[in-house]
């Protein structure tokens, strides 16, 4: 192995071992350090070793362990920062995984949908599909913000099922610096969720 691979080669573990485990990654966080090639061949060797763990087609992770489960598979929300990084697109959750992230469900969806701007795709990482579906561009307007998450979230609902209590539980769970951001986003948001951004936004 020449100096300057060798050189990659350390440069490439310095910056995974400077990342907690769980931390998902693609062969384009390095690309500062070296060239592809040297690049592909650190990742290949430091894989080899059971530094990093190979998720997909250019997807690794940092792995991590439980003392009784063994090893974990990384979460979804670090494979959506990956994806973001790597292509210079944005992500907003959808379906069931937005309300199971502001804790309006209980359900773990076995295929993860994400709207994005970038091209439609799916990603399989051990047990979860995750699939990445183009959309327009006011869908993405608020990508990023909890109007975001919360649209999507109220959609997979149903306005039927955004009753008093949940829209309590948002109030107790979320900052209420981040809640009153909502009225700026009103516009954005379907004609019948924009009542429930108001009351959420209250202080």
């Amino acid at each position: 192995m020449g100096k300057h691979t060798d050189s990659v080669d350390s440069l490439v573990l310095a910056r995974v071992q400077s990342h907690e485990a769980g931390w998902v990654f693609t062969p384009a966080d390095f690309m500062d350090l070296g060239s592809r090639t040297a690049v592909a061949t650190a990742l290949k060797r430091h894989k080899a070793q059971g530094v990093i763990r190979l998720l997909g087609r250019g997807l690794y992770d940092v792995p991590r362990e439980h003392p009784v489960l063994g090893l974990l598979w990384p979460s979804i929300e670090a494979v959506g920062k990956a994806l973001e990084r790597k292509d210079g697109l944005r992500l907003q959750p959808s379906g069931a995984y937005a309300a199971n992230l502001l804790g309006l469900s209980e359900q773990v969806p076995a295929k993860v949908v994400f709207l994005t701007d970038g091209a439609t795709r799916t990603v399989k990482v051990g047990p979860t599909q995750i699939t990445l579906k183009r959309t327009t561009p006011r869908n993405m307007a608020a990508a990023g913000r909890l109007s975001g998450l919360l649209v999507q979230a109220f959609r997979s609902l149903g306005a039927a099922h955004i009753t008093p209590e949940r829209i309590e539980r948002l109030r107790r769970n979320l900052p209420a610096a981040q809640r009153a951001e909502l009225v700026k986003d009103l516009a954005l948001a379907p004609e019948w969720m924009r009542a429930h951004f108001v009351e959420l936004a209250k202080p």
